[in-house]
């Protein structure tokens, strides 16, 4: 029986100063908790690796580990050995996983990012968000475009080769000409991956409160649309090859002749991480905020960090834990449905009858052919995927499988 693989999740709630469009798990001002926080969280790796020694899990093969956040790069780095130290003691680390950290410009400096190398992380998610400084005010980020530049030229010269940067589009002021230049200002650099999120108006944010009394105004949808198709096509156009909605990975030895949707392009740099989420493989998350999915358990850590620190110092830690879901097996192939078709390449109809033993084409016939006459997706020989349009409407396509 073949080993299984495991992802870790860390979750690092401190920010410097919370994000206007933000909805996010994270504190801003509470970074003095950093030291207890950090301690718990290696106190939560060791307890759930007992907690789970009789069922193997801590056997399996970790593949990825993904620290996010929150500003996992606020906080003193001498924490983020302490944790992945904790959690190599514990479980089975493959020796080419992939540790991902994710930094925000002006928060790091050479000295951070060296010690980041040195304890073993090799992927770097920056969390850029817009170029135009008022954008960048707009949403309230703590930092310019330079400081990125500087953070990005502090990890090349550290020796970092795989890097993300994350973008954003639909956002108020901003036009095609923005997008087509943050693109091309960030292309020019190489980065081997970038995100690019259509924003969503989370309840309760400054930015949401904004739009709704009327001080800022977002792009129409057909707008936001354009620019998403704009960003898919220059991307493409520049060698990154387009493998889930968000999200686009630097293809090697690539050629403008190629064809941009060969699923055969090399996708070493798709983050692990997230693939192994859209492909319903399992994974533990760490601190407060953090899900995990084991044994067809869906569970949550509260919130609360403070909550979260005091409970584990208490020797409570059972206290932090919060059922979300218990999949029979009807759900456990419905959501991953949902998560495949998350994936520009979709699903295998094989891979499905491999985890399963049941064929999709059957088990959804009718939804699948509500959604191929609706022109949402497409069954091309082993493959389910969205179309075009469905790339546009993958929400009702989502739903369809919920």
């Amino acid at each position: 029986m073949s080993t299984k693989n495991l992802g870790i999740y860390i979750h690092i709630p401190f920010c410097k100063q919370k994000c206007n469009y933000c909805d996010f798990c994270s504190y801003a001002g509470k970074e003095s908790l950093s030291a207890r926080y950090a301690k718990s969280v290696c106190e939560e790796i060791k307890f759930v690796a007992k907690k789970f020694e009789t069922s193997q899990i801590t056997s399996q093969n970790v593949k990825t580990i993904y620290i996010g956040g929150g500003t996992p790069s606020l906080i003193d780095s001498k924490y983020i050995e302490q944790i992945l130290n904790e959690i190599k003691l514990n479980y089975k680390v493959d020796e080419n996983a992939e540790i991902t950290i994710e930094v925000n410009p002006g928060t790091v400096n050479l000295e951070k990012l060296e010690h980041y190398k040195q304890i073993g992380i090799n992927r770097l998610s920056i969390g850029l968000q817009a170029v135009k400084p008022d954008l960048l005010k707009m949403l309230g980020r703590i930092h310019t475009y330079y400081d990125f530049l500087d953070t990005y030229r502090f990890a090349r010269n550290v020796g970092f080769e795989n890097i993300n940067v994350d973008l954003m589009i639909g956002l108020p002021n901003q036009n095609l000409l923005d997008v087509k230049d943050a693109l091309e200002e960030i292309i020019s650099l190489e980065p081997e991956h970038i995100s690019v999120y259509s924003l969503i108006l989370e309840e309760g944010t400054k930015l949401e409160k904004q739009v709704k009394e009327k001080l800022l105004e977002l792009p129409s949808e057909d707008e936001e649309r354009a620019m998403y198709w704009q960003v898919k096509k220059i991307l493409e156009e520049n060698g990154y090859k387009h493998y889930e909605i968000s999200n686009f990975a630097k293809t090697e030895n690539f050629t403008k002749d190629e064809h941009k949707e060969s699923s055969n392009l090399n996708l070493k740099y798709a983050s692990k991480h997230n693939l192994d989420c859209w492909n319903q493989e399992e994974y533990i998350g760490f601190g407060s905020a953090a899900h995990s999915y084991i044994n067809m358990v869906r569970y949550s850590n509260i919130e609360n960090v403070e909550k979260y620190v005091e409970n584990i110092e208490n020797r409570s830690i059972e206290k932090n834990y919060i059922i979300q879901e218990r999949q029979n097996m009807e759900e456990q192939q419905k959501e991953y449905m949902l998560l495949g078709l998350r994936k520009i390449d979709g699903v295998s109809i094989q891979e499905f009858k491999n985890k399963f033993v049941a064929n999709p084409v059957f088990l959804y016939h009718e939804q699948l052919e509500k959604l191929v006459n609706d022109d949402l997706i497409e069954i091309d020989g082993d493959v389910i995927k969205l179309t075009d349009k469905g790339l546009d409407f993958a929400n009702i396509v989502w739903e369809e499988f919920v």
